[in-house]
């Protein structure tokens, strides 16, 4: 989809930003008038144009909530939070050395906090007990009656927070009736950012402790909680569903097989010099991609970083571990919700792949291009997204 920018990287995350804006996430015109300062594939600018924007929404808030309108306030932190996170985006370079990592990736918190506060039903900030550290995350209640409802608990993908989660899935929940609970895994959000704990392709040992947690809230109905993985996330909750059956459902977007050498696509050449060790010759070829191409250069080093890596090949051969085996989806007991962005080439035929082996009842449903909901993820196509999913919870819980 052509949106504004044409390099590949910025265009998909300048539509991931402006898709937000059904949720008070962004505001049209504040993302055209921004981008517009932005020259192609320029990072430094990225952030700078991305913070500046964010810090004089933040501002507005406050200037809301002084004057004793907490509606505008409520609307202009969600914005803020929403575009810090932009913001950081491309901060990959040095992630472990970058003061604005932390910062930015603060301010998002923050103001995602001061926008919850305002909301109506409570919420909370959450430490979810997990191996011998906590996970951070955010529990959204629909209200304060203390009446059990079904809930969606969201997993991040490759680059989310848990911050994130509100605008993608957890607004719409809310809406519907449902509670809303988001965290930060191994290898995401704050725990890479503030524990520096990476990724694990073992997620049942991560997300079983997190219904582990959620089932100890008598708000939450325990035979109604439906987990919704986001990109990577697709795989990270079905590969959970393969060792624990305790959910309701689960949703992938998108369905994901294998993330091996998918992002950035590596070519075959290149990957048998990865594959075999050969990593003298491979890393200048990774090099020389990370150079050229906006995708590749952030793909490789934000997987370096999220999966506590070494250099870029050893960041290539760790992806082989995510992976569904032909027994893991068999072993899937949950009801799945399988979804797929017709012009997604990361996750090209991924789907297809899991549902052609799943035993377990479920749906495969492409979202298309002529709808604006083909890309990955159905970036800018949120109100096409949620009407999907939650006609498919709305089928699927009641019975």
């Amino acid at each position: 989809m052509e949106f504004i920018f044409k390099d590949d990287a910025f265009k998909f995350e300048t539509l991931r930003a402006a898709g937000f804006a059904p949720d008070a996430g962004a505001d049209i015109g504040e993302v055209v008038a921004t981008t517009a300062l932005i020259p192609e594939g320029d990072e430094e600018a990225w952030t700078r144009a991305w913070t500046s924007l964010a810090d004089r929404i933040a501002m507005r808030g406050e200037d809301s909530l002084k004057a004793g309108d907490p509606v505008s306030a409520r609307e202009a932190f969600f914005r803020a939070s929403s575009y810090y996170r932009s913001a950081e985006f491309y901060r990959r370079a040095d992630p472990l050395n970058d003061p604005l990592v932390l910062e930015l990736a603060g301010l998002s918190r923050d103001y995602l906090l001061k926008a919850a506060e305002l909301l109506d039903g409570p919420v909370k900030q959450v430490a979810i007990p997990f191996e011998n550290t906590e996970l951070p995350g955010y529990l959204f209640l629909v209200d304060d009656t203390g009446t059990p409802r079904p809930t969606v608990i969201y997993t991040n993908g490759f680059d989310s927070t848990a911050e994130e989660g509100y605008f993608v899935i957890g607004a719409a929940a809310l809406r519907r009736g449902y509670n809303f609970l988001a965290y930060d895994g191994p290898g995401q959000g704050w725990m890479i950012r503030g524990q520096k704990v990476p990724y694990r392709p073992d997620w049942e040992n991560v997300l079983g402790p997190v219904v582990d947690w959620a089932l100890t809230i008598p708000d939450i109905a325990p035979d109604k909680i439906a987990h919704f993985g986001y990109s990577l996330g697709g795989y990270l909750v079905a590969r959970y569903a393969s060792r624990d059956h305790r959910s309701a459902a689960i949703v992938c977007n998108d369905g994901l097989r294998s993330f091996y050498a998918s992002y950035p696509p590596i070519p075959g050449d290149l990957l048998a010099l990865i594959e075999n060790h050969r990593d003298t010759e491979a890393l200048p070829a990774l090099d020389a991609m990370a150079e050229s191409d906006t995708n590749a250069r952030w793909g490789l080093q934000n997987g370096v970083w999220v999966n506590g890596t070494a250099n870029f090949a050893e960041y290539v051969r760790s992806t082989a571990a995510y992976t569904l085996t032909t027994d893991d989806i068999g072993a899937i007991q949950t009801p799945v919700l399988l979804l797929e962005g017709e012009d997604d080439k990361v996750f090209a035929g991924q789907a297809a792949a899991v549902a052609a082996e799943l035993r377990a009842p479920h749906e495969h449903v492409v979202l298309h291009s002529i709808d604006g909901a083909g890309q990955h993820c159905h970036e800018g196509a949120m109100y096409q997204l949620h009407q999907t999913v939650f006609n498919y919870l709305a089928r699927t819980l009641s019975t």
